[in-house]
């Protein structure tokens, strides 16, 4: 299954910070992927669910530093 996303989701990956556009779903044995275009570059890179990380957001009480999440995907 695929699901557009909207609105797209600001996230940090392995390839820097980016939106998620869409989710493809395989399945219960399978990670979600999520399809996300890089904001420095514009590539679109496929990204397992235990490489992303939503980007810190004060309003939503989501206050984690970029540091201690680009050290955590380093660590994949």
């Amino acid at each position: 299954m695929i699901k557009q996303l909207n609105p797209t989701l600001p996230v940090i990956t392995p390839k820097g910070e980016a939106y998620a556009h869409l989710i493809i779903d395989y399945g219960m044995e399978e990670h979600l992927l999520w399809v996300c275009f890089i904001n420095e570059t514009g590539e679109c890179w496929t990204f397992r669910n235990p490489q992303i990380r939503l980007k810190p957001n004060e309003t939503f009480n989501r206050s984690k530093t970029s540091e201690i999440i680009w050290k955590h995907l380093n660590n994949l």
